[in-house]
């Protein structure tokens, strides 16, 4: 079986491979495939709609690419990562699950999996890995609890790290690519990270 995870945008490549990588021992390219998209979008109102060719981003490509995967049945499962941002997160899983259920054609393993607010939350949760990135980190003001949780996550990683706003495609990459290697996998600090690993985990059994 072959992970196909589809993610926004090139900045949460790094924690993904390290996770699939480090947690997994999965190969790059053989066994996982990682794909950005220009953005998160929105829903088509049409699942069954060629998607716009301007429309890059994940959710506006979505049912076009979970229904061309549905022809390679049980070798794939495709993992969807998105961020919650300012959604409703079980309306965000509903509408989901509603859009794949109303394909005709569908993969048979597909996994979403939704990172609260954003992925640099998960970064938050693990404190050890942010210092062990970043030695000079402050965390004057931030919860030590329930980091899933905290408005913009990102502008409040950024602020820990004296790092002016507003935050870049680049900054949220290199993030990624210093903390990813510290990140706790075995016992994850965020309940989101967990729960991705754990439905990676899931699937990787069967494969």
């Amino acid at each position: 079986m072959i992970f196909h995870v589809l993610v926004e945008g090139t900045s949460d490549e790094p924690t993904v491979k390290e996770i699939l990588t480090r947690q997994f021992g999965l190969v790059q390219g053989s066994q996982f495939q990682i794909h950005p998209h220009g953005g998160k979008g929105k829903l088509p109102a049409h699942p069954a709609a060629k998607p716009p060719p301007t429309d890059r981003t994940l959710f506006g490509q979505l049912p076009a690419t979970l229904r061309a995967y549905a022809v390679k049945g049980n070798k794939v499962c495709i993992v969807v990562l998105v961020d919650q941002d300012d959604d409703d997160c079980a309306q965000l899983l509903a509408d989901l699950q509603a859009m794949l259920a109303a394909l005709k054609a569908r993969p048979a393993n597909v996994i979403f999996r939704i990172a609260m607010e954003e992925i640099e939350a998960w970064f938050l949760a693990d404190r050890a890995a942010i210092l062990a990135a970043y030695g000079k980190a402050n965390f004057t003001g931030v919860p030590t609890k329930d980091t899933d949780l905290v408005d913009d996550p990102s502008d409040v990683l950024a602020g820990c790290l004296g790092v002016p706003l507003p935050c870049t495609g680049q900054m949220k990459a290199e993030w990624a690519e210093n903390i990813g290697p510290h990140l706790n996998l075995k016992k994850p600090e965020s309940p989101s990270l967990a729960k991705f690993i754990e439905g990676i985990g899931r699937y990787w059994k069967m494969a």
